[in-house]
């Protein structure tokens, strides 16, 4: 137990000495190593020629503009001994040479993370390491545990070229590899149960006994998720679930950041303030909770509703809540002081859906009893009503602008309203079943839904034409939102999932990376010809107990992938409606 304790001590007290080392150097070294062939890294920087010729080409590589050339020289040269220094050391220690994913080594690694405190060098330094098995085979199980613990650590490593990294003996569950390079790479004994490979280049790999049974569990609901929300800066998710728990979660990693427990029955609503402080929840158990989201902890309870309250809105400014019920009303609470303001009755069924306009004077409801009504907030009178779907309205939402409104409803249809007139401007065609949840994008130029028909569908607001449509849930989604900037859609499903697409358009996705808009653009009109309805947006991050390997739209060319059984995986793959080219080619 000692030597372990010290082994670890050793081991952050070695990625320590690159803390002060400047990150460029990692990326530039890199390119040096590729265009010159080198193949041993330590023997190569060990020569003392090789190090003033690599000096130089760093200094012609990075911008040391506001310093001497002397200074540079110095700080170039130390930042080379530094990171020369850690990788000999690393090279002769157990990092090298012994898997750190097997289980006897799991609270060593914790440990580890803790004590690198997420430093940005030591991040670089990692990935430096990993793409270093590319080039030198003597460093594949050093980059093999440092590709490990940036998973553990739920680095964003997306849009990442890991072309011909060589990776073995080392568990990648849960990994995110959303559009990264990877073609030319080889596994060899690795875990690759939950990995996410949607739209990543899978080009001449060699991947060998590979494990995956799909089985693992991560954090999640244990239960359908109900609601999904989206916080103001873009970085927080929250998610109600049938579990009766609330979850917040790290948009970019996925990761659980708070569990909120309090409500004593099903979850049916969360939402943001507008400043992005408190949290409100709305339940079956007839209550309403306010979440300060700096303590995680409950700071009001709402009650008043006599039966399931079923929705929440905050108002622009984030002074009123307004709140739908199945007792047939709607409540409008001061968020201060949690007093009820004033009660708005006229539905005569369930109120399902509550929205507040953009500029906060009117308050949208749709309901039970087949109806949307449009409440005057400061009077409580109603000032219109919009009749026009056959069966219960599920979800409405005020578009950025505050001139239209959309309803989605059981009867299949969704629709547009004129707010000015309260007439019905459009109807939305192309679902096959109920509609659950619909959202405006932060422009006003897009509306997604959420259906249960297990899609996802994107409509351009101005013809009514849908321009995609999302899949990969397994059961009814109810409820989708977008982020802050409009470039991420969440969804919250039956299936107990999250899912989080991004919705960028096809330029700004293909233009991430030079080699991927490359190969996208080369295969995009083939794909197209093949199969008219070829989408190219997929979820870029999965959060679920029920982690299953992801792989929707990921390109294949050549290469094996066999498990630790002998069996191709390229079925499996192709299964997961991902692009095998040689097939498309050859047709």
């Amino acid at each position: 137990m000692n030597q372990t304790f010290q082994e670890k001590e050793f081991l952050a007290d070695i990625f320590a000495q690159v803390k002060g080392v400047d990150q460029q150097i990692f990326g530039v070294t890199l390119e040096i190593f590729r265009k010159e062939k080198v193949q041993d890294c330590i023997g190569y920087l060990s020569n003392n020629g090789n190090q003033r010729h690599l000096e130089q080409q760093i200094l012609q590589g990075l911008n040391f503009s506001q310093i001497k050339n002397e200074q540079n020289l110095y700080v170039v040269r130390n930042d080379m001994k530094q990171m020369t220094d850690v990788l000999i050391k690393l090279i002769d220690h157990g990092f090298n040479n012994k898997n750190y994913s097997s289980e006897g080594y799991f609270k060593y690694i914790q440990d580890l993370i803790i004590s690198i405190n997420n430093n940005r060098q030591i991040i670089e330094f990692l990935q430096f390491i990993v793409q270093l098995t590319s080039i030198d085979n003597n460093l594949i199980q050093c980059g093999s545990n440092s590709l490990y613990i940036l998973v553990q650590m739920k680095i964003d490593i997306r849009n990442k070229n890991f072309e011909n990294i060589k990776i073995q003996n080392t568990s990648l569950i849960g990994s995110n590899f959303v559009r990264c390079n990877l073609s030319g790479s080889e596994f060899d004994n690795v875990n690759i149960n939950g990995m996410n490979l949607n739209g990543a280049l899978l080009f001449n790999c060699k991947w060998k006994n590979l494990k995956i049974h799909e089985l693992n569990k991560l954090d999640g609901h244990s239960e359908c998720v109900i609601s999904v929300c989206i916080s103001p800066d873009g970085n927080t998710l929250a998610s109600g679930s049938h579990d009766k728990s609330i979850c917040l979660w790290d948009i970019k990693t996925g990761q659980q950041k708070a569990k909120l427990n309090g409500h004593t029955e099903i979850i049916t609503q969360v939402c943001f303030s507008p400043n992005g402080n408190t949290l409100a929840s709305s339940s079956y158990d007839n209550s309403i909770h306010l979440w300060d989201l700096k303590t995680k902890k409950k700071i009001a309870k709402l009650d008043g509703h006599t039966w399931w309250v079923i929705s929440v809105c905050f108002s622009p400014d984030g002074n009123i809540l307004a709140s739908g019920s199945q007792d047939n009303s709607i409540r409008l609470w001061d968020v201060k002081t949690g007093q009820q303001l004033s009660q708005l009755d006229g539905h005569t069924n369930c109120i399902i859906s509550v929205c507040y306009s953009p500029d906060g004077t009117t308050l949208a409801s749709g309901s039970s009893d087949k109806s949307i009504r449009l409440w005057d907030v400061k009077t409580g009178q109603e000032k219109a009503m919009l009749n026009g779907q056959s069966d219960c309205i599920s979800s409405v939402c005020f578009s950025p602008d505050g001139y239209t409104l959309a309803s989605g409803s059981i009867d299949n249809s969704i629709c547009l309203w004129d707010v000015k007139t309260g007439q019905e401007k459009a109807m939305l065609k192309g679902e096959s079943d109920c509609i659950y949840s619909v959202c405006f994008s932060p422009d006003g130029n897009t509306l997604a839904s959420g259906s249960q028909d297990n899609s996802i569908r994107l409509w351009d607001v101005k013809t009514g034409q849908q321009k995609a449509m999302l899949n990969g849930h397994t059961n009814n989604i109810y409820s989708v939102c977008f982020s802050p900037d409009g470039n991420i859609l969440a969804s919250g499903s039956k299936d107990k999932s999250i899912r989080l697409w991004d919705v960028r358009n096809e330029k700004e996705i293909s233009a991430l990376d030079k080699t991927y808009k490359d190969i996208f653009a080369q295969f995009k009109t083939l794909l197209f010809l093949n199969n008219p309805f070829s989408d190219f947006n997929y979820s870029i991050l999965v959060i679920s107990k029920d982690i299953i390997l992801e792989t929707q739209g990921t390109f294949f060319l050549e290469g094996k992938f066999i498990n630790h059984q002998g069996k191709d995986l390229t079925s499996l793959f192709q299964s997961k409606k991902s692009y095998i080219l040689q097939n498309i080619i050859l047709k």
